[in-house]
Order: structure tokens, then sequence, then C-alpha cells
């Protein structure tokens, strides 16, 4: 058995993860950190877990808690990372962060989109971007791996096949997300309340959300040029699950048959990605509580345009359990081990 420590476990990241975990057959949580909850049992925060994982809150204390992991799983916000990270590297632990401090290779870019000093640029230089299907090879020997976001998990898997095969024209691409309300995390907030909410659906930070860059990053690694996309995220009044509409124009004549094709082959070997048939669209009910993401197109003729949906659960794929594929490939384990359980469907 591998030992896991998870640090920010209350969060709704950090308890999915033990939720996931908890069950792992080849993973044993070894520690919980909480601030909030030091002293407590997890259980007695989410009773879902009682008689299941019992374990008590531990207090963020470097020293005692590095020698209890192999792996840490950091589930904080951005800024509080550079408090923690460095010091368990220090102690040759290695890593999976959930803030977007590690995610970027530029350090100009990050203070840019993040309105905040770095304060650990060394750290860039050995951080692996933890989307599996594109970093696999890195994944498995890195020291620190920057889990993705949710919002760029969900657009650039979808949009990767096109910018590979030099199928569309790389302006003027345009995705709309739309996200459930577990993405803004275990926040207290007004706008995240539940008369602010429910029976709504609104846009918000639009032209200017900070994972646009990171989608940017990543497709502009794919295109071998300069990326720029307009993307608008959306809040929709469910607890989870995101459904992503990406339009772009075309740069040859290619039927929808012909490119879902195209990604069925791109993505043949990639137990977590389900490409569409034909007619066939993704629906967040189809993968919300998975890891699975689901993929379908459709081409405008009359436009010249194809239009990629993809669907993920926000805290699966775009975050939790895709921790958890990127933990089975840092411990060479089967990748879908404790993570082929099927979407909730109700």
């Amino acid at each position: 058995m591998f030992n896991v420590g998870i640090i920010g476990a209350t969060g709704y990241v950090g308890i999915e993860i033990v939720r996931l975990l908890q069950n792992h057959p080849e993973i044993n949580i070894s520690t919980v950190v909480s601030h909030s909850f030091a002293g407590q049992k997890i259980s007695d925060v989410y009773p879902n877990l009682k008689n299941v994982f019992d374990m008590e809150c531990e207090s963020l204390d470097i020293d005692k808690i590095s020698e209890k992991a192999d792996i840490f799983i950091t589930a904080l916000p951005h800024g509080i990372s550079k408090e923690v990270i460095p010091k368990l590297i220090q102690r040759n632990k290695r890593v999976i962060d959930h803030s977007g401090d590690f995610r970027y290779k530029s350090v100009e870019v990050y203070e840019k989109w993040y309105n905040t000093k770095h304060g650990m640029p060394h750290l860039l230089d050995i951080s692996v971007y933890g989307l599996p299907e594109l970093y696999r090879d890195k994944i498995k020997d890195a020291k620190l791996v920057a889990n993705p976001g949710c919002y760029p998990t969900c657009s650039i898997l979808a949009i990767a096949p096109l910018l590979k095969n030099k199928l569309i024209k790389t302006k003027g691409i345009i995705i709309d997300a739309a996200s459930g309300i577990t993405g803004a995390g275990r926040n207290t907030t007004l706008p995240f309340q539940f008369c602010e909410s429910s029976e709504n659906f609104k846009a918000y930070k639009v032209a200017n959300h900070r994972h646009t860059s990171e989608i940017e990053q990543e497709l502009s690694f794919l295109a071998n040029e300069e990326i720029m996309v307009s993307f608008t995220p959306h809040l929709v009044p469910m607890k989870r699950g995101m459904l992503c509409t990406i339009y772009a124009d075309l740069a040859c004549d290619k039927s929808a048959k012909e490119i879902i094709d195209i990604y069925k082959e791109y993505y043949k070997d990639e137990f977590f990605v389900r490409i569409m048939d034909e007619g066939k669209l993704p629906e967040t009910k189809y993968v919300a509580g998975s890891n699975y993401i689901d993929i379908g197109i459709v081409v405008d003729e009359r436009l010249s345009r194809v239009i990629v949906l993809s669907a993920l659960d926000n805290l699966g794929k775009g975050a939790s359990s895709q921790a958890v594929q990127d933990l089975n490939i840092m411990f060479g384990l089967p990748e879908h081990s404790g993570l082929t359980a099927p979407a909730l469907y109700f």
C-alpha cells in the first residue's frame, strides 16, 4: 500500500479525494489536514463518511505530517501553497497541487492573471501540468504535479485533436462554458447562496477569467503558435458538472463523421475520454461523479464551422478524480485504479 496525505481535506475537492481514495485498492490515506477542523473527525464534518472513514483531522505541521506519506495532495487556494509546497519538496516529498500556482511556464503570465507575486519561480522548472492525456510520461516521475483547472481540462481535451491535426483556423476560437456551483469551492459568499443561484443562469468574469490564460498556454503548445481564445464561463444552478461549447472555423472541408473518426483515433488509448457517435451529444448527467469526459462533435456546413461539446464533472475529471489518475501514474499503478465507477446519472 502507498501512503498519501491530503492537505485541505475538508474543502469540496479535498473531501472528494478522500471519498475516492478511502476505497482505493492500493492507496492508504495516512493523514488528513484541515485548518478549520483540526482535532475533529472528518466524519463529523462530513457525516456520510461515518463508519467509513473516521480519521481525525490534523493541523498543518510540516515536520509531523511529512513522515506519514509518500505523496501529498494539496487542495489549497492559490497563493497559500507557497507556505506549504516548498517545505514538502525540501523534505523530498512528491506533491499534486490544485492551486494555479504551478500550472504556468511563465511567471509574468501568472502574475498578470492572478494579480499577485509568484514567489516560487524556481519550482516552475520542476512542475508538470497534470493532464494525463498530454503529459503522462512527465507526470510519472514528477516531483510536483500541477493539477489543471476544471474549465481548462474540459476545453483543452475538446480542442486538442483539432489543433494537432490542423483542422481549424487558430484565430477566433470561442469557448462558452457552464459549471456547477461546487466549482467555486466550499464558498459562503453571497453569489453562491441558494436564493442567489437557484433558478438562475449567469455569466461571470467575462473576458477576464484567469483560466483563459491556462487554456491559451496549453493550446499554444499544441499548435506550436500563440493561441488566444474568447472564453466565457457561466454558473449553473446544479451541484456538480460542466459543459463546454466550443466554436472554431474549419481550415478544410470535413464532415462531422470524418472529424469524429479523427477524434476516436487520437484518443483511442485513453480510457477516460469518450467520443460520442454522430448525432449524439454529451450531458452532465453522463459524467457527474466520474472521471470521464464525453466529447460530441457537430459541423455547421453553412458556416464551415465545427462545434465541439465536452462534458465532465468539475469535481471529478476537473479536479479530484484527475488527481487520483495522476496519483496512479506516479505510483506506477493502472491508471484507472479506483476510478472505474460510472457516473451518478440521478
